[in-house]
């Protein structure tokens, strides 16, 4: 059902914030005993899961192996996955599809059994998928069974503002010996107004921080809200420096931010030069197949040794007829825009996609603070390492859903952290600032981020680059600061003092990495070390 608001504390058993698959999921599995609130800041369509492509991967073929799908990811992620969550993503796969099946996923078939793709860096095929827009129909079927839950009330356009903590709450006294999340506060983005929200525990399903970058495939609702609240509430972040840039994002004016998927290279997609030139054999024996992080590296090194604009992708030898049964979104989109794939291949740049690191986790989504769970995107649980490998994102986000609601289960029957959230929370306080009169600051102040993120922390790095950006980025929080200080809160505001908050994290982990590694590549440090060690920052206490 969906709510309306009030200025009273609004309670429940858990909050969720966000709407994609890691959010619905966690919603529908504790929904049949728990009243569940989902705040997310758009309509509940609108985040990135839904934008996902190529499909969900799991062993299913009975000539695949768990430890294949272990060792591909573990290739992929350069050394620095952890092995007990990728296992125990990997094992949990086969049932979250089958989950997603109960529910009513259409998931393409083929002679009667579910159609399974390769995408790159996998070494069989174990996508399952619907045609190309996977996600599209998970996220449509999900949303229909979430709006049919008497329990889960949903709060579309509220913006998250912070986290409250019982640490916060006792400020003027002796800290407490649990730091303790008890709620949080949120804008009706449509009434202004901020709300409070209490509950004994929390789950931030925010996804990522695509939007800090100037070319990006992510939705405009990826501003790294979750991973910027969960720092300034006191928990650590983990492999922030690792964002992975898609490959093949199609390259046209009118065309914002749409994904050309993995799967066209898997199923036999070239990368060429403007002159027809395939150049990915010279860089990586898989070629067009492998890792995501080496064909994004050698696709901006061949832009910038060729000085073009951007690289292209071929499949037009395949026929018509299996283009349009097995991309037939990516097919009519092209099509729309003037390209037929079928004829000609597509103008492609790399773009921004997906941050691998994030709020840090164990493996029940649990962070530093008590109450207080990751998933998806927003999360560092350890899987991804230094790079993703495709299609684990999916499956992550159901699996740590499922890991995070078993948990809370446990802990609402024991009444576990119930004596925290007995405390009265005070409503928003915004008696001594005044309507912002320059909201230019805030759009100058966006532009500026994405525009010396991408120049000075994209896909290759130097010490001098960060170094830019780092003084930049320290201006702008000044700047930000003061503004958020003394004008009311807005989205606008809310997303661009999260943006900023994860740069800096960003930087601060990229300048911490004396080596590259994955989807970090520093022109200082071209050697990977011979031991792979996670970056973690901790906030001042």
């Amino acid at each position: 059902m969906t709510a309306t608001s009030s200025s009273s504390t609004l309670q429940f058993d858990v909050l969720i914030v966000g709407s994609g698959l890691a959010g619905l999921s966690a919603a529908l599995l504790l929904s049949p005993k728990y009243k569940v609130a989902i705040l997310t800041k758009r309509a509940v369509s609108e985040g990135s899961s839904g934008w996902a492509q190529g499909g969900i991967a799991a062993v299913w073929d009975k000539e695949d192996s768990f430890a294949a799908h272990v060792d591909d990811t573990l290739v992929a992620g350069a050394g620095l996955c952890d092995l007990k969550a990728t296992q125990f993503v990997v094992e949990q796969a086969p049932s979250s599809i089958a989950w997603l099946q109960k529910l009513g996923v259409p998931f393409s078939q083929e002679a009667g059994q579910l159609h399974l793709t390769r995408e790159g860096g996998h070494s069989a095929r174990r996508i399952v998928h619907v045609t190309d827009a996977t996600g599209a129909a998970v996220q449509q079927t999900l949303i229909e069974k979430v709006k049919q839950s008497p329990n889960v009330t949903l709060f579309e356009n509220h913006t998250l503002v912070d986290l409250i903590t019982s640490a916060k709450l006792a400020q003027n006294s002796a800290p407490p010996s649990i730091n303790h999340c008890v709620g949080l506060y949120a804008l009706d983005n449509d009434t202004d107004e901020v709300l409070t929200f209490q509950a004994p525990h929390t789950i931030l399903a925010t996804g990522g921080a695509g939007k800090v970058y100037l070319y990006t495939s992510n939705p405009d609702t990826a501003t790294g809200d979750g991973i910027a609240a969960a720092w300034r509430a006191g928990c650590s972040v983990q492999n922030m420096e690792f964002i992975q840039f898609h490959p093949t994002c199609l390259f046209h004016p009118h065309a914002k931010s749409f994904l050309i998927s993995e799967a066209v290279r898997g199923e036999g997609g070239r990368l060429l030069l403007p002159d027809d030139t395939r150049f990915m054999p010279a860089h990586d024996s898989r070629a067009e197949l492998a890792p995501r992080d080496i064909v994004a590296r050698a696709i901006d090194f061949e832009m910038k040794k060729g000085g073009f604009d951007c690289v292209y992708l071929d499949i037009s030898h395949q026929p018509l007829a299996f283009i349009k049964e097995h991309f037939p979104n990516i097919y009519a989109n092209c099509l729309a825009l003037g390209i037929d794939m079928s004829k000609q291949p597509i103008p492609v740049v790399p773009a921004a996609h997906y941050t691998c690191g994030g709020v840090r986790t164990d493996l029940s989504s649990r962070t530093d603070i008590a109450g207080l769970y990751a998933v998806g995107e927003a999360a560092c649980t350890g899987l991804h390492g230094a790079n993703r490998l495709a299609s684990n994102s999916l499956v992550e986000c159901m699996v740590f859903a499922r890991a995070a609601a078993d948990f809370i289960a446990a802990e609402l029957v024991s009444q576990a952290g119930q004596a925290a959230t007995n405390l009265s929370l005070p409503a928003w306080d915004d008696s001594r600032v005044t309507d912002a009169d320059e909201s230019v600051v805030i759009s100058h102040n966006w532009d500026e981020l994405r525009r010396f993120m991408w120049d000075y922390v994209g896909i290759v790095r130097t010490n001098k680059r960060l170094e830019r950006a780092a003084h930049r980025v320290a201006l702008l929080q000044a700047e930000i600061h003061e503004f958020y200080a003394n004008f009311h809160v807005s989205r606008d505001l809310l997303e661009l003092r999260n943006l900023v908050q994860v740069a800096d994290l960003i930087i601060q982990s990229a300048k911490s990495r004396r080596e590259s590694r994955g989807l970090h590549y520093s022109r200082d440090y071209p050697h990977t070390l011979e031991a792979a060690i996670a970056t973690t920052l901790f906030p001042e206490k």
